[in-house]
């Protein structure tokens, strides 16, 4: 009987839309949780995007009037700390994106080609795949290599000059 008041209470709790309350608030894809802060006397702030188990951004927070209780969320800081989360994020991405996709481009006879690096990095195989593109945007060749390689001005023109051979 009682789980079905629980599973009742949860309904109606979906219902009534995104929960605003002083330490916890919801919307536009982000929850913000007012939390205590373990390495002080303070309080923290941690903003979690929907459907990701790890907050996508942790800092401090401001105390409330009392000195002891945490400021309340508001929808202003809420909407603040939604823009600094997603900014956050929008940096990881490109910060990722700059490690595993590398290019840079070689002049040969036949002209200039581009050369690229995309690394794949599955937990159980991860790899790397080398590719030349020349001019015209037509793929020259692509081989598989070592997650590990390093694309260099000198490692891409040794490949060229290795007939695009998988670099050892």
């Amino acid at each position: 009987m009682n789980d079905q008041i629980q599973d009742h209470d949860d309904e109606e709790a979906q219902d009534t839309g995104p929960v605003q309350e002083p330490r916890l608030w919801q919307g536009n894809g982000w929850t913000a949780r007012v939390i205590k802060n373990d390495d002080d006397e303070g309080w923290a702030v941690a903003m979690y995007k929907d459907g990701e188990p790890e907050p996508a951004l942790v800092g401090p927070w401001t105390m409330g009037r009392d000195k002891k209780n945490p400021k309340p969320l508001d929808v202003n800081a809420f909407n603040t700390l939604i823009k600094t989360a997603s900014e956050v994020i929008r940096r990881h991405e490109q910060h990722m994106h700059a490690i595993l996709h590398k290019n840079l481009f070689v002049s040969t006879g036949e002209g200039e080609l581009k050369v690229t690096l995309d690394i794949v990095p599955d937990d159980d195989d991860p790899y790397a795949m080398l590719a030349a593109t020349d001019e015209m945007g037509e793929q020259v060749a692509k081989v598989r290599v070592a997650p590990t390689f390093k694309l260099t001005q000198a490692s891409a023109l040794a490949w060229i000059e290795n007939d695009f051979r998988a670099p050892r």
